[in-house]
């Protein structure tokens, strides 16, 4: 591949990354998928249907995960979630700190960026102090304390800290395929268990569900497949390309807060280029202001009182380093790593409920 061909790819990738990522944006305006609402529903009203939408879109990006490893699509182990090291660690004290911070802000980094679309001032607030708490912690002064203490605890499991994989080794299935036939398997399994609740099955329900877990799917075929070049015309080097890890990557929205302010205030500084998380937290943005208004539910929010705008900047705060520190958030972790079956997604999944229980009781 040629330098001018190389480029033209990176631009498709970021064009195509942007136009899924918009997709989910305005899904889940619509149909109002979010995980701390999911979680609110089931302790405060025994409502399960939100959270069997997530469930149903985790199930559905794990299929889809197994699928195209099985069809020679993409390479598992080249995902941002593939590790060695079960960070255990890092991954529940990140997650708990995640979780009471999106109860404090009002939503995850996912539900943010929504309501940043749909005209909501706080959710801009919670954006920026997110996105300056994500690059603090990438690599600030949190960076710093984070590398020194909590990511240096972890167990080490070769070849990956993988569900699917410590399951293929036990059952004794082959360790190439048998990761895939665990991520099916448990797949399809929670599909029937959410598809067996007759209430569940309404058309909004289904759309989030599916939707969400479809652009996740979609998001590891766009880079995992489409955006993957065996020799970088310049270093000869694998690369998937537009990626900000250099690994296949799927959706994620609090590193990506930091890195959109980062290409922003450094935009006339050459080697800050365009990449495929700057694309994506901006797609969802205007995909759910672009739903709000066909849905004519756009409307101006601000802050109430001094202690609403301090709940939100303590939530903001916590989102950004819990989410760096728990390597993602419930997008991040909850959907693209658990469909990977990686362990720390499993770590970091449960703490987020854990720590979402912990700010509604502080509430």
């Amino acid at each position: 591949m040629d330098v001018d061909a190389f480029a033209q790819l990176n631009l498709t990738v970021l064009w195509a990354g942007f136009g899924l990522a918009f997709v989910f944006g305005a899904i889940a305006q619509i149909t109002h998928f979010c995980t701390m609402g999911a979680i609110s529903d089931v302790v405060n009203i025994g409502d399960w249907n939100r959270a069997r939408q997530w469930i149903l879109a985790m199930a559905v990006a794990m299929v889809g995960f197994a699928a195209l490893g099985a069809g020679g699509l993409i390479r598992p182990e080249d995902a941002l979630y593939a590790s060695p090291r079960w960070s255990w660690l890092s991954t529940s004290l990140g997650g708990f700190m995640f979780g009471i911070g999106m109860v404090m802000a009002s939503g995850c980094g996912n539900k943010t960026l929504i309501r940043c679309g749909t005209g909501n001032m706080k959710a801009w607030v919670v954006f920026l102090v997110m996105g300056i708490s994500a690059f603090a912690t990438l690599r600030g002064i949190t960076a710093v304390i984070r590398n020194a203490t909590v990511d240096q605890v972890f167990i080490g499991i070769e070849p990956q800290a993988n569900l699917g994989r410590l399951l293929s080794s036990w059952l004794g299935l082959n360790a190439t395929t048998g990761p895939m036939w665990v991520g099916l398997v448990l797949g399809l399994a929670l599909i029937v268990w959410v598809m067996s609740h007759r209430e569940f099955r309404t058309g909004g329900n289904l759309l989030a569900g599916l939707g969400c877990g479809g652009v996740v799917v979609a998001m590891w075929w766009l880079t995992g497949h489409v955006g993957y070049v065996e020799e970088h015309p310049q270093t000869l080097e694998q690369v998937y390309v537009a990626t900000n890890s250099g690994r296949m990557e799927a959706l994620s929205f609090v590193a990506p807060t930091a890195y959109v302010l980062d290409w922003l205030m450094f935009f006339s500084d050459k080697s800050k280029l365009l990449t495929l998380g700057v694309m994506i937290a901006t797609g969802v943005i205007v995909g759910s202001f672009v739903s709000s208004l066909f849905t004519r539910t756009f409307r101006w929010e601000g802050f109430g009182s001094v202690e609403d705008l301090g709940n939100h900047l303590l939530g903001a705060v916590l989102m950004g380093v819990g989410g760096i520190t728990a390597l993602g958030c419930t997008i991040g972790q909850g959907l693209s790593g658990m469909s990977t079956l990686a362990l720390n997604a499993f770590t970091a999944l449960a703490f987020i409920v854990l720590g979402a229980l912990a700010g509604m009781k502080y509430q």
